[in-house]
C-alpha cells in the first residue's frame, strides 16, 4: 500500500479484524444516520412550526402512543443488535482455540518480555508463524499494562498478580506494532514493540537459530530441583506434600471441603502464597518463594507442572493412573474411608 495514502483503519492482519471493523462501521453509520436525522428534524420543525405572529399560540398535544412506542422499540432493537454482535465477538476473542500455540508475555515498566515454549526469549519483539492460532498468557511485574496490536484488533489488560489471555490468528506476514494501551507511568509512550509474522519455515529457522538453552518446561524442572521442591513433592506420592504428577487442569480438594481447579493461576498462587489454599489432608508447611522466583521463573514452573501429567502407555488414549491413586498420602486415610474420590484428587504443596 502507498505510504502516502490515507487509511481510516489499520491494516487487517488477523482472522477477526474484519469482524471487528464491520461492527465498528455499523456503529459509525448508525450514529451518523441518527445524528443527521435528528439535526434535520430539528431544523425542519423549527421552520415549519415557527411562531409567525404574537397571536399565534401552539395547540397543546396530549400523548402520542404510536409515536412513543416507535421511538422506544426502534432504539431497543438497534441496541439489542449491537449487544448480540458485540457479545459474539467478545466470546470469540475470549476463548482461545484448543490448538493454539502458547506464548507467555510479561509486562514491566517499560518493556514486554516474551517466552516461547521452545525456550526462545525476546524483549519488545514477538515472532510468530502466519496462519497459526496464537494464545498469549499475560501478566505484569508492577502496574497494569495493556497489550495492544491494532492490526490484529485485539488487546487485553495485563494485571499484576493475575493471568489474562489474548489470542489471534495472523493472516498476513509482516511487521506490526505493539502498544501499551494503559497509562503505566512516565515512559508509557515508549512501551512499544513489534510483532513479526513469518512464514512457518522461516519461523522454524528463527527458533532453531535462537540459541535457547532448553524449553520452558526444562528450565522449570531445573528450577524445581534447585529450589528443593522435589524433596517434598515426590512423584510416587510418598512425600510430605502432594505429588504434582497429573495435577494440571484437575480439580483439587482443599480444606473446608472446597474444590478448585489446578490452572496456571492456582499454581502461581501456590508458589507465592502457599497458605492461601491448603490441600485437604496436608499440613501448611510449604514456605513462600516470593522474592526467590521471578515472574518468568513462575511461568517456567507452571510449564513444568503441565509437562508431568500422566502419560498414555496403553495406546488407547487413556492416561495411566496418577501416583496419587496407588501411593499412600500422609493424613488422608480417613478421607479414603469417607470420601473415595479424595484419593484421585491431586494437590499442591
Amino acid at each position: 500500500m502507498d505510504s502516502k495514502s490515507i487509511t481510516f483503519f489499520p491494516e487487517q492482519a488477523s482472522s477477526i479484524a474484519g469482524t471487528v471493523d464491520n461492527l465498528y462501521l455499523f456503529l459509525v453509520l448508525i450514529s451518523a444516520f441518527f445524528s443527521l436525522l435528528i439535526a434535520g428534524l430539528i431544523i425542519y420543525f423549527a421552520v415549519k412550526y415557527r411562531r409567525r405572529s404574537d397571536a399565534d399560540m401552539p395547540v397543546p398535544a396530549h400523548g402520542g402512543l404510536l409515536l412513543e412506542i416507535t421511538w422506544s422499540v426502534i432504539p431497543l432493537g438497534i441496541s439489542m443488535v449491537i449487544f448480540a454482535w458485540g457479545a459474539s465477538i467478545f466470546f470469540t476473542e475470549s476463548r482461545p482455540p484448543a490448538d493454539s500455540m502458547e506464548i507467555w508475555v510479561t509486562g514491566k515498566q517499560w518493556m514486554w518480555k516474551v517466552q516461547h515454549m521452545e525456550g526462545q526469549r525476546e524483549i519488545n519483539e514477538l515472532h510468530i508463524p502466519v496462519g497459526r492460532n496464537i494464545k498469549l498468557t499475560l501478566t505484569s511485574e508492577d502496574v497494569i499494562h495493556d497489550f495492544y496490536v491494532p492490526e490484529f484488533r485485539t488487546k487485553a489488560d495485563v494485571v499484576p498478580g493475575r493471568y489474562t489471555t489474548e489470542w489471534f490468528r495472523p493472516t498476513k506476514t509482516g511487521k506490526y506494532h505493539i502498544f501499551c494501551a494503559e497509562y503505566c507511568g512516565t515512559k508509557h509512550s515508549g512501551m512499544v514493540g513489534a510483532v513479526y509474522v513469518m512464514q512457518p519455515a522461516d519461523y522454524a529457522m528463527w527458533l532453531t537459530n535462537g540459541g535457547a538453552q532448553g524449553s520452558m518446561s526444562q528450565r522449570g524442572e531445573a528450577l524445581f530441583q534447585q529450589l528443593g521442591c522435589v524433596t517434598c513433592h515426590q512423584a510416587d506420592g510418598h512425600g510430605r506434600c502432594p505429588t504434582l504428577v497429573g495435577l494440571f487442569g484437575k480439580p483439587v480438594e482443599i480444606q473446608h471441603g472446597q474444590v478448585v481447579n489446578a490452572d496456571a493461576s492456582y499454581i502461581r498462587e501456590s508458589i507465592l502464597y502457599p497458605q492461601a489454599k491448603i490441600v485437604a489432608g496436608y499440613e501448611p508447611i510449604m514456605p513462600t518463594f516470593q522474592g526467590q522466583v521471578t515472574e518468568e521463573g513462575v511461568q517456567q514452573l507452571v510449564e513444568y507442572v503441565k509437562s508431568i501429567g500422566p502419560k498414555d502407555t496403553t495406546g488407547a488414549g487413556a492416561p495411566t493412573p496418577s501416583p496419587l491413586t496407588t501411593g499412600s498420602q500422609p493424613g488422608t486415610a480417613q478421607q479414603r474411608a469417607t470420601n473415595p474420590t479424595a484419593i484421585t484428587v491431586p494437590g499442591k504443596r
